[in-house]
């Protein structure tokens, strides 16, 4: 601290002085720190559980119903879309995607609902790589890929699936073989996915029509901005029905609408912004008993010459040992808040390092915020009325 200072750390000096004092400012910073850590955590998960969908297909744009905020939510698109939006110049392929949710009894007794994604197998420009040797063995009557996060399901239950040994499982009153396994995971709307063919998922969902998928997806020639042939289609088809947008951008509104209208992603969000002013009245109420405690040696320090910014400096001295020492046992309790937490909900929840050191910086700012509120009372305080 003294070669950092290039003086006696007398904010430590003070800090340490009073054992009992510093142990509770940082069990208060802690627990500031944990709180934070975990609305992230959970708002993250919300993140990642909604983009991570979108990993099930690949397409340049998507047109969907006016009125869909989400994958799910929304009306239907009619079939017809596809086929004018294949006469604008510029649009390469189109296919029809599928989803919906379906509720599965596992055999343990619990319920699961799979979020069931139908795309046709034939239309390999929109496979992802990753899926593209199983899902042609998805043209076979009710096959599926499983998903092996899911919410509930014992990971050994899916270990060694095959299309020569597969899972079976009832859905919708009818048997189904999971031939293979993708990774999504749970999330806030689903335990699980199911991705299967087209006439698998009407299969399983008799009250849908192939003439009206979710969303259809829309390839455009090699080489062309995709946001040229979007401003095309919004051209050729009517808007006051659909919207069109490249996947990218319906992924950022699906995300901006799930975090900023949904309550979920509103509650997490205040939480975060709780956790941070926590964290600022108790390092506060530290500091500025801290400086009234010792008013009469810094009166006379002030009295002797000393600048303001030199009382400044030890207050923020004791601002950053807080903000550190307090940061990390809050981060060693979060991760494994986190580890437990992942365990029991499924929700993808990790610690990063990028979020521990933002998190990091955040507490140390608003330590130093709290430090800079707290000498305000020394700044106004006249040396000849503390004797």
């Amino acid at each position: 601290m003294t070669l950092l200072t290039g003086r006696l750390p007398i904010g430590w000096l003070q800090l340490a002085h009073s054992r009992t004092r510093l142990t509770a400012a940082l069990a208060g910073v802690a627990f500031a720190n944990i709180l934070v850590f975990v609305q992230l955590g959970i708002l993250g998960s919300l993140n990642d559980s909604t983009i991570a969908p979108y990993g099930l297909f690949e397409a340049d744009i998507m047109i969907s119903s006016v009125d869909a905020n989400t994958l799910l939510d929304g009306s239907n698109v009619a079939r017809v879309r596809l086929f004018q939006a294949l006469a604008v110049p510029g649009v390469s392929d189109a296919a029809p995607l599928y989803i919906q949710n379906v509720e599965w009894s596992r055999p343990d007794g619990g319920t699961s609902t799979l979020q069931t994604v139908g795309l046709e197998p034939e239309a390999a420009a929109f496979i992802p790589s990753r899926l593209a040797d199983v899902i042609p063995q998805l043209i076979l009557p009710n096959t599926i890929l499983l998903d092996s996060g899911t919410r509930g399901l014992a990971r050994e239950a899916l270990e060694g699936v095959t299309p020569s040994t597969p899972y079976r499982l009832e859905l919708s009153g009818q048997t189904i073989s999971a031939i293979g396994t993708v990774r999504i995971g749970g999330g806030f709307t689903a335990d699980g996915s199911i991705y299967a063919s087209d006439q698998t998922f009407l299969n399983l969902f008799q009250n849908r029509s192939s003439a009206a998928p979710n969303h259809i997806l829309v390839n455009v020639d090699e080489g062309l901005d995709p946001d040229v042939v979007v401003a095309r289609l919004q051209e050729a088809l009517p808007t006051d029905v659909v919207k069109i947008g490249t996947k990218d951008d319906t992924a950022a509104a699906d995300l901006a609408y799930q975090t900023t209208e949904r309550p979920t992603g509103i509650i997490f969000g205040f939480g975060v912004i709780i956790g941070i002013i926590v964290g600022i009245v108790i390092v506060y109420q530290v500091l500025s008993t801290d400086v009234a405690d010792h008013l009469r040696e810094y009166a006379t320090f002030k009295a002797m010459g000393y600048a303001q910014r030199f009382f400044l400096g030890i207050v923020l001295e004791e601002a950053v040992i807080l903000a550190v020492l307090g940061f990390i046992p809050g981060v060693l309790i979060s991760w494994g808040l986190y580890t437990g937490m992942a365990a029991a909900t499924g929700l993808p929840l990790e610690m990063g390092i990028g979020r521990a050191l933002s998190v990091l910086v955040g507490t140390i700012l608003a330590c130093v915020l709290s430090g800079v509120i707290a000498t305000r009372r020394l700044a106004a305080a006249d040396p000849a009325d503390l004797f």
